[in-house]
């Protein structure tokens, strides 16, 4: 709802979930990006014995450890190029972060090869051209690292070529199966708008941060207070950047937002306003809220919607045949062997990234 969340949106392998609450890096980058969420049927099982270098074994593909390895090294450099060393003494409720990154890393490897088998059940295959941007991406990735750092990656130019032959694949299955939606979306549906409110409150929290409604008369006096404000609004005599500044109970002063992103309250009310216009008093659950319209069409804004809006709908259309293709396969985990994989703090981290070489070769071709 915020300006600052298309921030967020800029980092696409980068998800921060606060500090405090532990970062996230969706190492998968543009289109694994909110595909085949996870589920209690498509959970890791025990089946066939792995060998002490095989991570884990999907259907019949195994990922071995120096993918894991090359797959946690990038994650890993991606936090400290962003945050310092130091994000690594972060933990939340006994977990530590290193240990919430590895959960992460394990699952988008594990949606890699999931979709490179949907890929070959489908019969897809790479174009040469395709082939020769794989053979070009590995020997640039492998050329990036020093001979200690690959050592410690346990990499070969031979494994990370298989490494971006698959993602090369998944990325293609993607496209396959999205391809028919339709990528038209109005203006009115994209559209963002821009409002500064102010807030009085119905509601406060106990000592252990449950809502509390107030009682009814209380309510009475918040809407009675904010009846005179928005009449105050009206008049002009003070603007309302002055109003929210003193009677406001929300610190924030200006939103942006598209459909569905607000109380339906408030979008009802703000997609309805003319710029310059202040809104009668609206209630959401939150409180009582006097809104004054800012822009009823941010056109930057609003294409970068529509390509947000255009994602869900090819993440949704390809989810619904992930989740049936996942859930049909045999999957095993070789705790062993994962519990001995962890990150890099000798000195020779790569700096290498592996999906930002794939898309130097890929993204414009």
């Amino acid at each position: 709802m915020r300006r600052r969340r298309r921030l967020l949106r800029r980092l696409i392998r980068l998800l921060p979930l606060i500090l405090a609450a532990l970062v996230l890096i969706l190492i998968l980058g543009l289109i694994i990006k909110g595909c085949g969420k996870s589920k209690e049927g498509s959970k890791m099982v025990f089946t066939k014995a792995l060998t002490k270098d095989e991570v884990f074994r999907i259907g019949d593909e195994v990922c071995t450890a120096p993918e894991m390895r090359a797959f946690l090294a990038t994650t890993q450099s991606e936090y400290e190029r962003v945050y310092g060393v130091q994000i690594w003494n972060t933990s939340l409720d006994g977990v530590t972060l290193e240990e919430y990154v590895k959960d992460k890393v394990l699952e988008k490897a594990a949606q890699i090869k999931t979709m490179y088998l949907l890929a070959k059940s489908k019969n897809i295959t790479l174009t040469d051209q395709e082939k020769d941007f794989v053979k070009a991406a590995a020997k640039d990735y492998v050329g990036q690292m020093s001979v200690s750092q690959r050592e410690a990656l346990g990499l070969t130019e031979e494994i990370a070529t298989a490494m971006f032959q698959e993602y090369a694949m998944a990325n293609k299955v993607y496209l396959a199966i999205t391809g028919d939606v339709n990528p038209e979306i109005s203006d009115d549906e994209a559209r963002i708008v821009t409002v500064q409110q102010i807030l009085i409150r119905t509601s406060t929290k106990d000592a252990d941060g449950n809502r509390v409604e107030y009682m009814t008369a209380r309510k009475d006096e918040a809407y009675e207070q904010a009846l005179r404000i928005r009449d105050e609004a009206v008049e002009g005599k003070k603007s309302f950047e002055e109003l929210a500044s003193r009677y406001s109970e929300d610190p924030t002063l200006t939103y942006s937002f598209g459909k569905g992103e607000a109380d339906p309250a408030i979008e009802a009310v703000a997609f309805n306003m003319e710029t310059g216009e202040i809104s009668g008093v609206v209630e959401s659950k939150d409180g009582y809220h006097v809104l004054k319209c800012i822009s009823t069409f941010d056109a930057q804004e609003t294409q970068s919607n529509k390509k947000k809006i255009l994602e869900e709908r090819r993440n949704e259309v390809f989810g619904q045949e992930y989740d049936t293709f996942v859930n049909s396969l045999a999957r095993k985990l070789n705790e062993s062997a994962w519990s001995e994989i962890g990150l890099i703090r000798d000195g020779t981290l790569p700096t290498a990234d592996f999906f930002d070489v794939y898309d130097k070769f890929f993204s414009k071709n």
